[in-house]
C-alpha cells in the first residue's frame, strides 16, 4: 500500500483577512475560499491545502525554500518576525534525507498570527 499523502495542514488565524494576506503575499500561497461565518480560509501551498482556522491549535509548518539565507533577509525586509536565524542543522554526507553532500539549513519566523514557521533549505556542503 502506498504512503498516505499530505492532504491538509490547519493554523490558528485570529484575523482571516491578515492572515490569508501573509500566507498568500509574504509566502507565495494561492488563496482558494473563503468561508466566514464560521471562520475558515483555504490556500493552495505547495500541492498541499493550508486551512487558516479561528479554531484550530497554533502550530508548526515546515517549509521547504531555494535558499534559507536568502529568504529569511527577504522576510526580514517584510517586517517578519526572525525566531532563529539561519543554521546548519545537518550535514548529509550519506544521503540520509535525499541527495548526499548537502547540508541542511534551518531557521524559524513568525507568521501574522503567532504561529512558528520553519524553513528548510538543502544546500551544496562548501568545498
Amino acid at each position: 500500500m502506498p504512503a498516505p499523502l499530505l492532504h491538509q495542514v490547519a493554523l490558528r488565524a485570529d484575523d482571516l483577512v491578515r492572515a490569508t494576506e501573509f500566507w498568500s503575499s509574504t509566502l507565495g500561497a494561492t488563496p482558494i475560499a473563503r468561508f466566514d461565518p464560521p471562520g475558515l480560509s483555504f490556500l493552495w501551498l505547495g500541492g498541499t491545502r493550508l486551512l487558516l482556522d479561528r479554531g484550530a491549535p497554533s502550530g508548526l509548518v515546515y517549509l521547504r525554500v531555494e535558499s534559507v539565507r536568502r529568504e529569511v533577509e527577504r522576510l526580514r525586509t517584510e517586517g517578519v518576525v526572525i525566531e532563529t536565524e539561519p543554521d546548519v542543522i545537518f550535514t548529509d554526507t550519506d544521503g540520509t534525507f535525499g541527495e548526499a553532500g548537502v547540508d541542511e539549513w534551518m531557521a524559524f519566523v513568525r507568521d501574522s498570527e503567532g504561529n512558528l514557521v520553519g524553513l528548510a533549505s538543502r544546500e551544496p556542503i562548501p568545498d
